[in-house]
């Protein structure tokens, strides 16, 4: 899987969901590879163990759906509506979101590194125990978004704000308060020492 972060195109696609042909058919445990979703309207869904690699998902509503121990590998999202979307321990690795909205997004657990979210609006998100490791956030925007016990690590995070986050417990080492607005964010005081020796205080 190539770094999309640092330009690699998207995956082509080898074909196209007919919606039509699908109808009502579950979603759960299915596998689909190189697919593109056109237009398709997944809201209310639960889906439970299903896995698409390299996939388009573009204007695809995901409204009020349930994603669990899904994997969205190296997927792109272009255009997709999330509100009141939950993902529970699914895998997005290597994933792109391009001019999606998230209104009241919720993520629990699961692996979303490398994931491209660059000036995603996820003010009303909810992230807990999730792992975005070396995802691209800069210039996100998480003001008043609950992101708790969360691995940042490696994660871009250049003219990013955390305007009165919950940020309790996740890894803030790749954080740099110099260029991240944190103003108003709530952390406890492991984090307010990582925060204060990047801005090269002397702590104890």
């Amino acid at each position: 899987m190539a770094d999309r972060r640092a330009g690699a195109p998207a995956p082509p696609t080898t074909s196209t969901f007919d919606a039509a042909a699908w109808r009502d058919a579950p979603f759960s445990g299915t596998r689909h590879d190189a697919v593109l979703f056109a237009g398709t309207d997944l809201s209310d869904q639960t889906v439970r163990g299903a896995s698409f690699t390299d996939c388009t998902f573009r204007d695809v509503r995901f409204n009020a759906s349930t994603h669990v121990d899904s994997a969205f590998t190296n997927c792109t999202f272009a255009g997709c509506t999330f509100f009141d979307t939950r993902f529970t321990r699914c895998k997005l690795v290597g994933s792109v979101f391009d001019r999606c909205t998230y209104d009241l997004l919720v993520v629990e657990a699961g692996d979303w590194s490398l994931v491209q979210l660059p000036g995603a609006d996820l003010r009303k998100a909810t992230f807990t125990g999730v792992r975005l490791r070396e995802a691209d956030l800069t210039g996100a925007r998480f003001d008043g978004a609950t992101v708790r016990d969360v691995d940042l690590s490696g994660t871009w995070l250049h003219r990013s704000s955390f305007i009165g986050a919950d940020l309790r417990g996740s890894d803030l080492s790749s954080l740099d308060p110099l260029n991240v607005d944190v103003h108003d964010a709530r952390i406890d005081i492991e984090q307010a020492v990582v925060i204060a020796e990047a801005i090269g205080l002397k702590v104890g």
